[in-house]
């Protein structure tokens, strides 16, 4: 069933068109990823969905339709807790809780029409546990936990709380509503891969339509059945993750580029033909000459130019010197802060070459350990050490290096004068800044501008070892695209402190993993990292426990709200062979009453009345067991 549809939509700010005939559709199955660069209108076309934009074209909208989306600004509160701002999305539970305890006061105290009231309670209490209100405190409790809030936490004042906490909190509001369609912008902002991998599995689950606007591919891979893209103010959308997006659009620009050059190619030809017939200079040959010319112009009217291949824009980022084979060995590294012990004994090697990532919780010590490597934090002697001729250069996620007063181009020229013109327009376009954006000041552009060209200045300083942490943070899709091709085509070592799974995934020889208080070694991506981490846990779990162990308050609902529909099922179809049985057993003493003194008939037809009743006397008992069995759930 169609919930939301979009015809032409197009919207304006003043002369600058922001997106133009927008047309895609949502059906109850629709789980969409909205991809687009930085500052394209995705958040705008959500607003315009919400109409909190002026819009030009249709919006249909289904009365279905039920939106949920994420609250901008959270309230700061002193009484409200996060657990009870969360509980808030569940006000209907809360008011049949009220009036259910009213009832049950006014019974006992025996006023009142005793059979209005009882059956008020009765319909109160249907629609409580049909609404799943017996568990809404522990799918509050259980989301919270899962999008990474400890149990402390739950309880702690709203004012008291992180920008970051606020904005899971309306997320996790958002995941309990009622809604049959959500909003979803960045949702994975502020999570770490544990809380991500549980957000993933809600989506892929649940029952409800949404679009998510994300940076993060490897999510959207794993959440998407449809993809659309916001570019050059226009609306595509493709069928597939985003995976699948990538092999389409690919296909797409393809045959746009033969379609060009075999349009090109034949206006070539006429244009040859034309320039043959004024040659001649004949009446009739300035005529052909003329009726071609129209050709070209009817060619050229619907020649659009596809748009060029970045991956054809390649800039060796080449050390100035080579390394030897041990670029890194770390030795019996340990760290705490007063009582709070962050990591120890961590040991590892990296050797020239290799890109190793760093993985771990929010908390857990990697910058600290990163810090620790580039010399920033005290270490013990002979426990970090460095190989011959490492050159190391490093970038932190909080770099603010970047001074004002000058454009782009003479951003990257001051701090390398020795490139040319040439080299700076290479370098700057293999980090996406093509054209005009090069005169760009540099006191106006975006966070993930200025990453750019940060990541760009250490990709240019020809150390052979880079140190990169979170570098993809504030980065879109393309920028990270442009990030992997440069880190590809490096030819010194990299070791990266990441939480994009899908660079992880893409990029890694070697993962470095916090796990249990140390830093243990894999030497694989991240897909197979995850599957030995699952394996592992499968094998040392004993026999015994994994026939004891207890499944979580979320996995007990899902398993609880499917039985329910089994046995609901099971109801209805019994109560339709019942009636099919009554049928039958009217229909068979209709047969008897008319077949007058025909005993043979008669017995015949009592027996089979017979076997009928029986069966609907066990249909009858088995109607019974059911609705006990559904009460008890």
């Amino acid at each position: 069933m169609s919930l939301l549809m979009l015809n032409n939509v197009s919207k304006s700010f003043g002369e600058r068109v922001l997106f133009e005939n927008v047309s895609f559709n949502i059906e109850n199955n629709t789980k969409m990823g909205f991809i687009g660069t930085n500052g394209v209108g995705k958040t705008t076309l959500f607003r315009t969905i919400l109409d909190e934009e002026d819009y030009t074209g249709d919006i249909v909208k289904s009365s279905d339709l039920r939106i949920g989306v994420m609250e901008q600004t959270p309230p700061s509160s002193e009484s409200l807790t996060a657990y009870d701002y969360t509980l808030e999305v569940f006000s209907r539970f809360f008011e049949i809780e009220k009036e259910m305890e009213v009832i049950r006061l006014t019974l006992e105290k025996g006023e009142g029409d005793t059979t209005r009231l009882i059956n008020r309670q009765e319909a109160l209490n249907t629609e409580y546990i049909r609404n799943d209100g017996l568990t809404f405190r522990n799918r509050t409790r259980s989301m919270l936990l899962g999008l990474g809030f400890l149990e402390s936490e739950l309880y702690l004042p709203m004012n008291a709380l992180s920008g970051g906490q606020k904005t899971r909190l309306s997320l996790a509001r958002t995941l309990l509503s009622e809604a049959n369609f959500m909003l979803l912008d960045e949702p994975t902002n502020h999570l770490d891969i544990e809380s991500v991998r549980f957000l993933e599995d809600f989506l892929r689950n649940c029952n409800k339509a949404f679009i998510v606007i994300s940076h993060d591919r490897y999510f959207l891979d794993k959440v998407t059945n449809m993809t659309i893209e916001l570019e050059s103010r226009k609306v595509t959308c493709f069928t597939g993750s985003y995976s699948t997006y990538l092999e389409k659009k690919e296909q797409v620009r393809k045959a746009a580029e033969r379609k060009y050059e075999n349009t090109m190619a034949e206006i070539k030809r006429i244009e040859g033909i034309i320039e043959q017939q004024k040659r001649w200079n004949r009446e009739r040959n300035i005529r052909t000459a003329e009726h071609k010319q129209k050709s070209i112009d009817r060619l050229e009217e619907t020649l659009e130019k596809p748009e060029e291949d970045t991956s054809k824009i390649k800039f060796r980022f080449v050390p100035e010197r080579k390394s030897g084979n041990d670029v890194l060995k770390v030795m019996g590294l340990s760290k705490s802060y007063g009582d709070k012990h962050l990591f120890h004994d961590v040991n590892f090697e990296i050797k020239r070459g290799e890109r190793v990532f760093l993985l771990g919780p929010n908390g857990c010590g990697k910058s600290t350990l990163y810090k620790m490597i580039k010399g920033t934090v005290e270490t013990p002697e002979n426990s970090v050490l460095f190989g011959t001729n490492v050159d190391c250069a490093y970038y932190d996620q909080d770099r603010s290096d970047i001074q004002g007063g000058k454009d782009v181009e003479s951003e990257l020229w001051d701090v390398y004068p020795k490139m040319d013109r040439t080299q700076i327009r290479s370098a700057l376009a293999a980090f996406l800044f093509r054209g005009e954006d090069v005169f760009k000041m540099t006191d106006t552009l975006s966070g993930g501008e200025k990453a750019r060209i940060s990541l760009l200045e250490i990709m240019l300083t020809g150390a052979n070892f880079l140190l990169l942490d979170e570098p993809t943070n504030h980065l879109d899709i393309r920028s990270k695209e442009a990030l992997e091709d440069a880190i590809a085509n490096f030819e010194g070592t990299v070791f990266i402190i990441s939480h994009d799974r899908y660079l992880i995934n893409k990029m890694a020889d070697k993962i470095l993993a916090f796990e249990n208080g140390t830093v243990n070694s894999y030497n694989m991506n991240y897909d197979d990292y995850v599957n030995k981490i699952e394996a592992n846990r499968v094998l040392d779990t004993p026999k015994e426990e994994k026939t004891k162990k207890e499944p979580n308050d979320y996995q007990k609902q899902k398993k609880l709200q499917s039985d329910r529909r089994k046995l609901e099922g099971r109801i209805k179809r019994t109560e339709e062979a019942i009636e099919v049985c009554e049928a039958e057993i009217e229909k068979l003493n209709e047969e008897i009453n008319s077949a007058g003194s025909d005993y043979e008939k008669i017995t015949e037809l009592s027996a089979l009345l017979s076997q009928k009743e029986k069966e609907q006397e066990n249909l009858m008992q088995e109607w019974e067991n059911l609705n006990m069995e559904l009460e008890e759930l």
